[in-house]
């Protein structure tokens, strides 16, 4: 098979100078069909392998190690970005490539560090001639650290009062209940949220730096007594969703107790929450959205807008004309809801239809919680419906053509001319957001209909290009909304940190220990964004002292919501 496909694409035989109609159509046919070939052979070699390795586990061996191959085409906004370097250094040097801010310039390390002790080094006298002159110093910053255990034997007053007959201990200090103090509390999670260690990993470092503390001390450290974290994770999400008018969103997969759950990630330039739960589907998302627990708290509304949700899942005019006995404009709770599908003898799936379509009008018509109007995601069924207006990713959607691997060279340049005309048509959308216009804006929505209209005779090709026109609306709503992003990377950036916390430590065992991942990725993430140093701020929280702003204050000033005090 390789060989023929070596020999094929050597022929050069080019399409357009066969005079003959048939012929022409015939050949046509032919690469298409030896490129349906190709497909499906390369599938069925795939799960060929992907039996093999099953195997192979069962047998107690390891499968075929999963290399990435070179890639071809783009699958992140960096990637794109870095072969625009290399193949378009004399194109567009004045476009705007970037839908993020320029990144500010770092102060010089003197400013940015600040000497804690000073040591002068005198020069062996000796060494210098007769005529020398004291010049004064050369100075350089030397960074260093200093780990050393401190044991504090803590002496508490103690008195006793004869005439109440009893004693009176004076209280520990603010952060160092149980053993261990604030400052190692603070360093061992840190070592395990922003360090990514695992659990014996840690207990191997502090003793090695003089801790006696044992792997359950640790894991009562990183576990217990953290609702003033998941309180601060909570404020963080809701002034998160007011922040932008819009929010990123993706999700990725996490193991709880040895089942498969997902972890669902919600940001904006200013946070980044996580959510573990057992479901990914479209109640899922709108529960956290409206932050609740589960879909049983969500409540329902019923009036036009949630028909025309309805009918939009779809559903049958049958089951459609029974909706109409339900009380309009009137908010209804789950078990309310479920008991009038009960009577009317719905199947489960109308019956979760029916609560989809009348959860996500409640959610939409609160005034109580912020209500997000634009989730920008990927095609994913679960997104849809749920907010407003729904912004897809441009990287995304790429990706699909990076799929393709065409065996006839034909294809092969068809292929790339397209997806050169795909990204000139992108950089022209990053010059809109800079600087839009009605004009513009019309010029831009007319080119898409052009390009997205192309027929190029690679059937899948063509296949690929006909559904990305048909996202139309979802990929141009930037000429709209100026101020959206092209792309969905900052979510899938947040879903990437919750790979490596599973790559450190497959799963989590319980749900609080799960709660406490989300918690504490959520704090790490949203502190990066917001340059707050993570240690400072873990110390804070557990020495109870209180000093530094939430992060949720720090996002309402941020993002316009206050403004500083005096």
């Amino acid at each position: 098979m390789t060989s023929l496909l070596t020999k094929l694409s050597t022929l050069g035989i080019d399409l357009d100078s066969i005079t003959d109609t048939s012929a022409r159509e015939a050949v046509t046919l032919l690469f298409n069909l030896i490129e349906d070939v190709s497909s499906e052979n390369d599938q069925l070699k795939a799960k060929v392998q992907t039996l093999l390795n099953e195997i192979a586990r069962l047998k107690g061996e390891q499968g075929k190690p999963n290399i990435r191959g070179k890639n071809r085409n783009f699958s992140s906004e960096e990637e794109r970005k870095a072969k625009d370097k290399d193949e378009d250094k004399d194109e567009d040097k004045d476009e705007d490539d970037t839908d993020h801010e320029p990144a500010k310039a770092k102060a010089p390390k003197r400013e940015r560090l600040t000497i804690t002790r000073t040591q002068v080094e005198p020069i062996d006298k000796s060494t210098l001639p007769d005529d020398a002159v004291f010049k004064g110093y050369e100075s350089s910053l030397i960074q260093d650290l200093i780990i050393s255990a401190e044991v504090i034997e803590m002496k508490r007053e103690t008195w006793y009062s004869p005439s109440l007959r009893r004693g009176f201990t004076a209280p520990m200090p603010q952060g160092y209940e149980g053993s261990f103090g604030p400052r190692l509390k603070s360093v061992i999670i840190i070592l395990k949220t922003l360090g990514n260690m695992s659990e014996p990993a840690i207990t191997k470092l502090m003793a090695s730096f003089g801790v006696e503390i044992s792997e359950s001390s640790i894991d009562r450290i990183l576990l217990k007594d953290k609702q003033a974290f998941h309180t601060e994770k909570s404020d963080i999400f809701a002034a998160g969703l007011v922040a932008t008018f819009y929010q990123h969103t993706d999700d990725t997969g996490a193991r709880v107790r040895g089942e498969n759950y997902h972890t669902h990630v919600f940001c904006n330039p200013f946070y980044s929450a996580f959510f573990t739960r057992e479901h990914k589907d479209r109640l899922t998302v709108l529960a956290i959205l409206s932050q609740v627990k589960t879909i049983a708290e969500l409540p329902c509304l019923w009036n036009s807008e949630a028909c025309a949700i309805l009918t939009a899942l779809p559903c049958s005019k049958r089951f459609l004309a029974l909706t109409e006995s339900l009380p309009q404009e009137k908010l209804l709770t789950k078990t309310e809801l479920d008991q009038w599908c009960e009577d009317r003898g719905l199947s489960k799936t109308q019956a979760k239809r029916l609560f989809e379509a009348l959860a996500i009008t409640a959610y939409q018509a609160r005034t109580d919680i912020p209500v997000v109007s634009i989730l920008m995601a990927d095609d994913a069924p679960q997104f849809k419906l749920l907010t407003k207006e729904l912004a897809l990713c441009w990287i995304h959607d790429g990706r699909h053509y990076k799929k393709l691997n065409p065996v006839v060279g034909r294809h092969r340049r068809l292929l790339d001319k397209f997806l050169s005309e795909y990204w000139k048509f992108y950089h022209q959308l990053l010059a809109y957001k800079a600087n839009p216009g009605a004009k513009e804006a019309e010029r831009l929505e007319k080119r898409f209909t052009q390009l997205f209209s192309t027929t190029t005779g690679y059937n899948m090709l063509d296949d690929r290009i006909a559904k990305t026109k048909a996202k139309q609306s979802e990929l141009l709503l930037s000429l709209v909304h100026p101020e959206l992003p092209l792309h969905n990377n900052p979510a899938e950036l947040g879903a990437r940190a919750q790979v490596r916390k599973r790559d450190v430590s497959l799963q989590t065992m319980t749900a609080e220990g799960t709660e406490v991942l989300d918690t504490f990725l959520t704090i790490v993430e949203t502190a990066k964004k917001l340059g707050v140093n993570l240690y400072d701020y873990v110390f804070d929280r557990v020495s109870q002292t209180y000093a530094m702003p939430s992060l949720a204050n720090t996002i309402r000033l941020r993002s316009g919501q206050v403004t500083a005090g005096p």
